[in-house]
């Protein structure tokens, strides 16, 4: 078999996955996710913000979205289609992805990845890695390629939060102190910049940036502005955390 015919070639997971389905996440939420560009088979959400921003709370609006029933008394068997992993360290989550290709591959019911957050060890291997670029971000490039192989194989939806890291603005110069706020304004809504390495920026598609405002009637008010890369189009939204989960404005 020629190597351009095999590279072609279905393979088991993908004939898998065309043959039973999954389930399409593409209106999940639509408030969220700009009209005609929600997350489709194959996609990778990156939930970008601050701390205290709403990234996880939004996230697990997602996740319930997901797996509740849509009728009653059939709470058990979604509860069934939800897995939880926790990882201590980079090369753990690297071990991890590899063996949730073969529960993925294996149960076509599964239609989305979460990882919460895929910075989390970023900044440990960047520091474990010396001087060397390639080996800080080993682990995160290595754990691309096994996401890249896994969106390919088997069309699950990956969503994924990401730390804001403040930026330096030391080098800069500053006539006034409006000049600077403006140009931290810049910077809090630049979605377009590139937080990870490039392995990882070259995998998402739509990118929400989380942002926490002043509290209205007593509710601390989030804001969340979602960008499809794709189509260029944009939504933004505002929400409270509450005990029940997010509520929209």
């Amino acid at each position: 078999m020629s190597h351009r015919h095999s590279s072609s070639a279905e393979s088991g997971a993908q004939l898998l996955a065309r043959l039973e389905g999954r389930r399409s996440l593409e209106n999940i939420e639509p408030r969220i996710f700009p009209e005609d560009s929600g997350p489709v088979k194959g996609d990778v959400v990156e939930f970008h913000g601050g701390e205290g921003t709403g990234k996880t709370e939004a996230l697990y609006h997602l996740v319930a979205r997901c797996i509740l029933p849509r009728r009653t008394g059939a709470w058990r068997r979604s509860l069934a289609r939800l897995y939880v992993v926790h990882c201590s360290s980079g090369v753990q989550l690297l071990l991890t992805l590899h063996y949730l290709e073969g529960m993925f591959c294996s149960r076509p019911s599964l239609s989305a990845l979460i990882l919460d957050s895929i910075s989390a060890f970023y900044w440990v291997d960047r520091a474990s890695g010396g001087e060397s670029l390639a080996l800080q971000e080993s682990n995160l490039r290595k754990c691309t390629r096994v996401l890249e192989r896994l969106l390919k194989d088997t069309g699950i939806v990956v969503f994924a939060t990401t730390h804001a890291v403040m930026r330096n603005y030391a080098s800069e110069d500053s006539s006034s102190s409006s000049s600077s706020h403006r140009r931290w304004s810049s910077a809090h809504t630049d979605l377009s910049k590139a937080y990870l390495c490039r392995a990882w920026q070259g995998i998402v598609t739509h990118r929400l940036y989380f942002s926490k405002g002043d509290a209205s009637d007593g509710k601390r008010v989030f804001s969340v502005t979602s960008s499809c890369l794709r189509t260029k189009s944009t939504r933004r939204c505002s929400f409270h955390v509450t005990d029940g989960g997010i509520q929209f404005l």
